[in-house]
């Protein structure tokens, strides 16, 4: 990373430049952590029951892109078409009507893998299955029923994305949701039949429950380290080999809905001071101390893109985690742009002056 790159990160990071770039972690030393490297494979998850073939896959991912070498990982996950409607998603930039041009911003943008629905993967898949590693996303939020419904359902199975080349599969459970109990169950089925088949598994755990919301002090809890971390652990439990989770904002969560067990310490000792990396350190720690790699997602693409895409990918790396992914932020703009922005990203992770902290 240039001089002029790691100014324009600072730049972007602002007020918090110095508390997030000189940040040293006070819960969970760094040495206790399974950290990313180019030697993952071989140092961790050679050791579990994966078999051969999902460790190859799992190092082709590591190997592709411009972050290939590096330990570390740049996906596109592309479904929104389906979870916040085709005209919500791909109005702002309509060319990604076209799921080509989902896949060649992916390659552009120098990203490890590209993920997106069965319809999407599969139209260009002859073309491109071979050229950059892909991820099939297997369920969705299906959101046109009135009144709308939260609820994942299965959209594909793990034979259409062995058939088409896929070397990983994704899928998401609500965590907390009254569906939840059957989508643990489904997902851990389909986990279990991808590992079968040499297939590396990528859990989306996200919380969904009106009753983590706060309305009276206009706070959310979709998003609290505690209940988001738990989320993680138990996506961990059922074999996930990735787990994605949205970055992590407050506390407290458990605190305040009062429904769950939990320690005086996590809210002391293993997060203290609330800092930013410290929220997210406690998230990996519950991916078995890293041995599990924990990628956070940003949120929704608004005025200050390039800023959010920086600071979150400078939380999950200082924080041990493995990549940020900043979908709606890349492909909700022209070609270019969203390279620029994928770079950006990628850019963090390539900084050797940006360690773990």
């Amino acid at each position: 990373m240039s001089i002029s790159a790691i100014k324009q990160v600072e730049d972007l990071l602002g007020s918090e430049s110095q508390s997030l770039l000189a940040y040293t972690a006070k819960g969970f030393p760094k040495a206790s952590l399974h950290l990313p490297g180019p030697d993952f494979v071989d140092r961790i998850l050679a050791n579990s029951d994966r078999t051969p073939a999902v460790l190859r896959n799992f190092q082709l991912l590591l190997n592709t892109g411009r972050l290939g070498g590096s330990g570390y990982v740049s996906i596109l996950p592309v479904d929104q078409g389906i979870e916040h409607s085709a005209g919500a998603s791909f109005a702002p930039e309509p060319t990604y009507f076209d799921p080509e041009s989902i896949v060649k911003l992916a390659i552009e943008g120098g990203c490890n893998a590209v993920a997106s629905t069965l319809g999407g993967l599969g139209i260009v898949a002859r073309k491109y299955a071979h050229k950059i590693p892909f991820l099939l996303k297997l369920n969705h939020n299906e959101f046109l029923s009135l009144p709308n419904k939260y609820d994942q359902i299965m959209f594909a199975s793990v034979k259409q994305a062995y058939d088409m080349g896929a070397v990983a599969v994704g899928a998401t459970i609500y965590f907390g949701s009254a569906e939840s109990t059957r989508q643990i169950q489904e997902v851990s089925q389909v986990f279990q039949a991808a590992h079968e088949l040499g297939m590396v598994t990528v859990l989306w755990c996200y919380l969904r429950n009106p009753g983590f919301v706060d309305k009276a002090n206009n706070k959310d809890y979709h998003t609290a380290a505690d209940l988001t971390g738990q989320a993680n652990h138990l996506g961990v439990t059922i074999q996930a080999d990735i787990i994605k989770q949205k970055l992590p904002e407050l506390n407290g969560g458990y605190l305040f809905t009062k429904h769950g067990k939990t320690s005086k310490k996590v809210y002391s000792d293993l997060t203290p001071g609330d800092h930013p990396i410290e929220l997210c350190r406690y998230q990996l720690a519950n991916c078995y101390m890293g041995r599990i790699p924990l990628i956070n997602s940003g949120g929704a693409s608004g005025e200050h893109d390039f800023a959010d895409a920086a600071r979150t990918a400078v939380i999950n790396k200082r924080a041990g985690g493995m990549g940020s992914s900043q979908v709606r932020k890349a492909f909700q703009r022209p070609l270019a742009e969203g390279v620029k922005l994928l770079n950006l990203i990628q850019d963090v992770y390539l900084d050797q002056a940006i360690t773990v902290a």
